[in-house]
């Protein structure tokens, strides 16, 4: 399905991620899919080595397209995705290591013209999950020449150099509020922190949060949902509610993130689960003020009494 990248004064830009789907601009559509029926291109190689392969682009309309053609480095999308360099970026990584036979491609009408490709990895290329994407293009100027648009289709490439592997999750930058009212029913504890991939694989992680009191009264524990994969150097800002936590004054929040394998991949072993730990107030201050003034009162009243008593 399609992506929306970025959006701009002056341009726009959408790449599908997903190979095969249609990139639709009523009427030009069309699509890029890895040989063989695959849904990514997927290699495992030695630092030096090579690999050919080729992609399908595949024209929907009823009219001929020329398409420019061109591979990209992978990024972090802004919504925690798979996202590609802009067309203007300069790729470093995968993106530069595949060459492309042509730079524009004219597809018949309802055809599909396959591109021959290599891909050919440096010697000195760090080991680990590197990603990036052939994408096939559409640059138009509006009616104006004041706006451009420029349409992409996109297929993932996910590359695997041999070597030491190291997965690895790090949770940093770990906050914490709480919400509650100053009656002293319970209320919510804010969490947000982030999710930092330390290792050289892709991975995706499984989040806990626990909140719990004094000796661990009152205890609360909250399993997240998995969260984006993330590739090597990449980082995730996580936020998550913890409800029904009650006020018992100093409270210890902890986060944990167990990195889990991203797509078929398997690990093992099974790297360690990372956390953080904070703590936060949440005092029932309505409460404890009556407390105070009826501790207050209690105390005057025996004084109060003591000094009577020793002038009888």
């Amino acid at each position: 399905m399609p992506t929306l990248l970025r959006a701009a004064t002056l341009a726009v830009l959408t790449v599908v991620l997903v190979s095969g789907l249609p990139a639709t601009a009523a009427p030009l559509t069309w699509g890029v899919v890895p040989s063989g029926g695959r849904g990514a291109f997927t290699y495992a190689l030695d630092p030096g080595s090579e690999v050919a392969d080729a992609v399908g682009i595949v024209n929907y309309t009823g009219a001929p397209l020329t398409l420019r053609v061109y591979a990209s480095d992978a990024v972090h999308g802004t919504d925690g995705g798979f996202d590609l360099l802009p067309a203007s970026g300069q790729s470093t990584d995968v993106g530069a290591w595949a060459k492309l036979n042509a730079e524009r491609v004219t597809v018949p009408p309802r055809s599909r013209v396959d591109v021959p490709f290599r891909v050919v990895v440096p010697h000195n290329a760090t080991p680990g999950d590197h990603a990036g994407g052939i994408v096939a293009s559409l640059h138009t100027e509006g009616d104006d020449g004041t706006v451009s648009v420029d349409r992409r289709v996109g297929a993932r490439i996910y590359l695997r150099v041999t070597g030491t592997l190291n997965p690895s999750l790090t949770v940093t930058d770990l906050g914490a509020s709480f919400d509650g009212s100053p009656l002293g029913s319970p209320g919510e504890v804010r969490v947000g922190y982030v999710v930092r991939n330390t290792g050289n694989l892709r991975l995706v992680g499984r989040p806990s949060v626990t909140v719990r009191g004094p000796f661990g009264l009152g205890e609360r524990r909250l399993s997240g949902e998995r969260l984006p994969e993330l590739k090597p150097g990449d980082t995730l800002r996580v936020s998550t509610v913890v409800p029904a936590v009650w006020q018992l004054g100093r409270l210890t929040v902890e986060v944990a993130v167990t990195p889990e394998a991203s797509g078929d991949q398997r690990l093992q072993p099974r790297p360690a689960a990372d956390s953080a730990s904070t703590r936060l107030w949440a005092v029932p201050w309505i409460p404890l003020a009556v407390l105070v003034l009826a501790v207050a009162g209690l105390v005057w009243w025996w004084r109060r009494g003591r000094a009577g008593r020793g002038s009888a």
